[in-house]
């Protein structure tokens, strides 16, 4: 037997060792590295403090009412089923390469850096610091880099087209609950009209908001570390990861409207029989 013909195994083996190694990550591993997985985890907390808060300010209801409308939203959203729709999505989505692309990425350490950033100013606890901090970093950022980037950001990562999105989304679902407390029947087609109507109007409201938290959110990021992310946020594979993250969140959060106010019928028609 030659050498030659002793060596043709192990360049098989070798071959197959290496093609395993090469495997595209799978959706999951890709959800897992990315901030995406941590900000889920928020979600819950964060619509339903967004929901008591916009009850709070407007004075629509009192403040147990809204507290109670609050906690029904909250518990009306699971992270890890989200996750799952996520997942789901993203590997019926995007192909091997683009799956690589997107996990090599934030293997990086900058992208773990700003995904951190990203992470800490989703809490709802730091809401009000980003208001608070609002007006001074408007006012340190001008005709800076930074505020010319801002465009870029917000196209790429479909920042204020997803957040008023989910504004609406949520305005949605406060109109049903409002209808299950009052009684009243609910019309979610007239709603989504009209809410559709103020869009314009929306997205100025909204982009102010979304760029104050750019602002905050990016402060510690320096302009090299961010043109490395608005790279990664227009290339092909991370246009088609955020579409399809924006898209997934989208589903998880109009999804569970119609429950919510169902469940708010039921404690509203318990409250009727408790007090007979």
């Amino acid at each position: 037997m030659t050498l030659n013909t002793l060596m043709k195994p192990l360049l098989i083996a070798g071959l197959l060792v290496s093609t395993l190694v090469q495997a595209a990550p799978s959706a999951q591993q890709v959800l897992e590295a990315s901030p995406v997985d941590d900000i889920v985890v928020q979600y819950p907390a964060m619509m339903g403090q967004g929901i008591r808060d916009g009850l709070k300010q407007r004075a629509q209801v009192p403040p147990m009412v809204a507290d109670t409308i609050a906690y029904v939203v909250q518990n009306s959203f699971r992270p890890e089923e989200i996750k799952r729709k996520i997942a789901s999505n993203l590997g019926a989505s995007l192909s091997d390469e683009q799956l690589t692309k997107v996990h090599d990425w934030y293997q990086k350490p900058v992208a773990k850096k700003i995904a951190r950033a990203e992470v800490a100013a989703s809490a709802p606890a730091i809401w009000p610091q980003i208001r608070k901090k609002a007006a001074e970093l408007n006012e340190l950022n001008k005709g800076t880099d930074r505020e010319a980037r801002f465009d870029r950001f917000d196209r790429a990562a479909r920042a204020t087209e997803s957040a008023v999105d989910t504004a609406i989304a949520l305005q949605l679902g406060l109109s049903s609950a409002m209808a299950a407390v009052r009684g009243e029947p609910a019309n979610p087609d007239e709603t989504r009209q009209q809410l559709e109507a103020q869009r314009p109007a929306l997205q100025g409201v909204v982009g102010k908001q979304v760029y104050d938290s750019y602002l905050y959110t990016y402060q510690k990021i320096t302009p090299k570390e961010m043109e490395m992310y608005l790279e990664f946020l227009e290339s092909d594979a991370g246009q088609q990861f955020t579409k399809v993250v924006a898209e997934s969140v989208q589903q998880a959060v109009t999804e569970p409207i119609e429950n919510i106010g169902n469940q708010l019928a039921r404690f509203r028609n318990l409250g009727k029989e408790n007090a007979q």
